[in-house]
């Protein structure tokens, strides 16, 4: 799903606000990773954010930084949030159909399981998708948010995929769609076993 180039700016803004407000003091190779852009993209955002008054970078020993978010910027933030309410009722009805129809497509396929590839707000929505077909989650992989928990299943890295098997890689996140896909062709996984919105 496409959107102006302004208001991808300004949800990449609120997400990036977002993650700072859950840690003030996370890196910004973290920051990236969660976002699924570059460094310099990050580091570019959180200046434009402290000139413009949302932001405040404190310093600590060691070249750690901690980027607290200001009064105006909690303003700004809910400023963003209403802006983009539309924004994310529209992502969930399109995505939804959207992968409902990719699982039916699959499931025609002959396939029963799949691998989901990206952990976030619409891999959410993916899973409710896959409830409607019938498929069952064989491994849920991400290049961040290893350890923790998607829905029962524990996000391995994607070392842990076998470039050997052919069950359906998924990738299951829009806004990191190209960086996850690099990641698993670097990973040696064969690029007809995954799957996109955009397409196969």
């Amino acid at each position: 799903m496409n959107t102006p180039r302004n208001t991808h700016d300004s949800f990449r803004t609120l997400q990036l606000m977002n993650e700072l407000e859950e840690n003030s003091d996370i890196s910004q190779r973290e920051l990236a990773s969660r976002l699924g852009v570059a460094v310099g993209l990050i580091n570019l955002y959180l200046k434009n954010l402290a000139a413009k008054g949302f932001l405040r970078v404190k310093n600590y020993p060691r070249n750690r930084y901690a980027y607290l978010l200001t009064p105006k910027g909690f303003a700004e933030k809910s400023r963003l949030a209403y802006q983009h309410l539309s924004y994310f009722n529209n992502l969930f009805t399109v995505v939804r159909q959207d992968y409902v129809n990719l699982f039916k497509s699959l499931y025609e396929q002959g396939c029963r399981t799949v691998v989901f590839c990206g952990v976030d707000e619409v891999a959410e929505i993916a899973y409710l998708s896959m409830q409607e077909v019938g498929l069952q989650i064989n491994a849920v992989t991400d290049v961040s948010r290893t350890g923790t928990v998607f829905f029962g299943h524990v996000v391995m890295p994607m070392q842990g995929l076998d470039p050997g098997d052919d069950i359906p890689i998924v990738v299951t996140s829009k806004k990191r769609e190209e960086l996850l896909l690099e990641s698993l062709l670097q990973y040696g996984i064969d690029r007809g076993r995954i799957y996109t919105l955009g397409g196969s």
